[in-house]
């Protein structure tokens, strides 16, 4: 793939273009400030405070855009990152070592995606499964706000504390956090485009929603927040937690991988652009692996903030870098005013924010689909929030690729069962009917899959019976063949030879031959006159043999 900047004169992209500066620092300044709400809210709701939403806003954004491979995207905290991060911070205890070792191996897991270019392989998850899980974790991320709605903590983490800590803080409400949460979510809701092009609706929720805790003090709020430059962290943990570190990094390499590069296709769509699969896989690991050395919490490739930076005129790597340029003067001179930021505001957010999430129109179209799709996304969107991602996201990849296999394979069965398969020309039909059922020909139709090879020999065998005395198998259109298939040819080919049968092969490529010799040797005939290039040559072939037979007798 190509990169998405601009091409230099002998065919190489400059790593910085400087053709679109004005709009490129508009496109970040827009950008980051629509980022910094969402980075304090993410941070808040991770558990590890609202400073590490900033700064990991910080470092995923700048350094993804310096080494990534999507010129417009702009990274930071996302939904799907902090929902898997916040349940790995409760878990861990908060421990920070351990748990911003978790951060930094799922960078140096992003970074081998990206090395050995398993790119490609990331984005061929199936779209219900993507949607199932992105659903969920719009779910998990209102769930898990719906008590900070009412001025209450969630008890515990997870969705299901999240959900029955509900009814609780219902009854025992602290009314200035629900006016504020009402105000705040009516803002997010309804802000009016022409005013979101100046002011986001976000960061104005924020501003209002602060000013109005000024006056009207009682709603809890964020406190103390540090300033200055973050520490390092020294990442470490032990065999008793090794597991739990290993497993979360995965999860949010995987999922980090997956995030970034369907922005990068939204990207992608907007810029009429091609962006670098690996490169970007590459530039988010090495964005995630800083932000874990310093305290920050991971991120992914952010789809609201891509849009916004690309509207904005955004189109090169600068974009990005300036959008973690202004968070960085912001987070240096203003961390004593974000102390004022009630929970609540925050808490609106995330709720549209979660909104945002669910597939909603995938859900609105989903009954107008294939029944199994939407069977496929509602199971994954229950594991997503009931179980885990991991969970999720490997069934829904195991069951969507055993459905395909099934599909694959019934059409195979079915090709093999037409007297004359769909694309015979006249000529081939003129020759098997001048057979008079004596040969009987296959086409195989495509791969032949594992799936079809179970039943392949029992319907060769069914068709093939009673005054069949040449069977024709046609592999023209098959490009490859796995063991699985190789032995449900190679038990065709006996059971033809037991029956006294004939067996010739056509249009078989070297490949396939030589893996049916390399496998079936003795089963495959190594005579010439047994193999052609075509299956109009063997129809001949065979009714010149048949010529040369009398008729069988009919059995008395």
């Amino acid at each position: 793939m190509s990169s998405s900047q601009t091409a230099a004169p002998g065919g190489r992209s400059p790593f910085f273009d400087f053709s679109n500066m004005k709009g490129d620092l508009f496109g970040g300044l827009t950008a980051g400030i629509v980022a910094l709400p969402l980075a304090l809210a993410f941070g808040e709701a991770s558990g590890a405070g609202p400073i590490a939403g900033l700064w990991g806003a910080i470092f995923v954004g700048f350094f993804a855009a310096l080494f990534g491979g999507t010129g417009s995207q702009v990274s930071g905290p996302t939904g799907p990152m902090v929902v898997v991060f916040a349940g790995l911070y409760a878990a861990l205890g908060g421990s920070p070592t351990l748990v911003f070792a978790a951060v930094v191996l799922a960078g140096v897991i992003q970074i081998g995606f990206g090395v050995l270019k398993f790119g490609q392989y990331v984005k061929l998850v199936p779209y219900p499964v993507i949607s199932g899980f992105m659903s969920g974790i719009g779910v998990i991320i209102i769930a898990l706000q719906l008590s900070r709605l009412f001025g209450h903590e969630p008890e515990g983490g997870g969705t299901i504390p999240a959900f029955t800590a509900v009814p609780g803080a219902v009854m025992d409400p602290n009314l200035i956090a629900v006016g504020i949460a009402a105000m705040t979510l009516f803002i997010v809701f309804t802000w009016p485009k022409k005013f979101a092009a100046f002011v986001p609706g976000p960061l104005a929720a924020l501003v209002i929603g602060t000013l109005v805790s000024l006056f009207i003090p009682g709603a809890p709020v964020l406190g103390d927040i540090p300033t200055g430059l973050p520490e390092f962290v020294l990442p470490s943990f032990n065999t008793g937690t090794a597991l739990i570190v290993l497993e979360a990094a995965f999860i949010l390499a995987v999922l980090g991988s997956i995030d970034s590069l369907l922005t990068s296709l939204v990207a992608d769509n907007m810029t009429r652009t091609r962006h670098h699969s690996d490169k970007e896989l590459i530039g988010q690991g090495i964005g995630n692996t800083i932000a874990g050395m310093f305290g920050a919490i991971p991120g992914a490739g952010a789809t609201m903030r891509t849009v916004i930076n690309v509207r904005s005129g955004g189109r090169t790597r600068i974009s990005g870098m300036t959008h973690a340029f202004v968070l960085l003067a912001i987070v240096l001179s203003l961390g004593p005013l974000a102390s004022q930021i009630p929970h609540a505001v925050l808490a609106g957010i995330l709720v549209k924010v979660g909104f945002d999430t669910i597939d909603m129109s995938y859900i609105k179209r989903a009954h107008k689909g294939p029944r199994w799709d939407l069977a496929l996304m509602v199971l994954v969107l229950g594991l997503t929030v009931f179980v885990d991602l991991i969970t999720a996201v490997a069934v829904g990849v195991v069951l969507a690729a055993l459905a395909f296999i099934k599909k694959l394979a019934d059409d195979q069965i079915a090709s093999v069962q037409h007297e004359a398969p769909p694309q015979s020309s006249e000529e081939e039909v003129t020759l098997l009917s001048r057979c008079g059922g004596r040969v009987m020909l296959f086409d195989f139709g495509g791969p032949l899959s594992f799936g079809a090879a179970a039943d392949l020999g029992h319907h060769v065998r069914s068709r093939a019976g009673g005054k069949v005395e040449i069977i024709v198998l046609d592999f023209a259109r098959v490009p490859f063949i796995d063991v699985s298939a190789v032995r449900a040819v190679e038990t065709i080919i006996e059971d033809a030879h037991d029956a006294g049968k004939d067996v010739y092969f056509t249009g078989m490529s070297e490949e396939v031959e030589a893996v049916l010799h390399r496998f079936a040797a003795d089963a495959v005939p190594g005579s010439e006159d047994k193999r052609f290039g075509e299956r109009r040559d063997a129809l001949n072939a065979a009714l010149t043999r048949l010529d040369k037979k009398p008729d069988p007798v009919p059995a008395a």
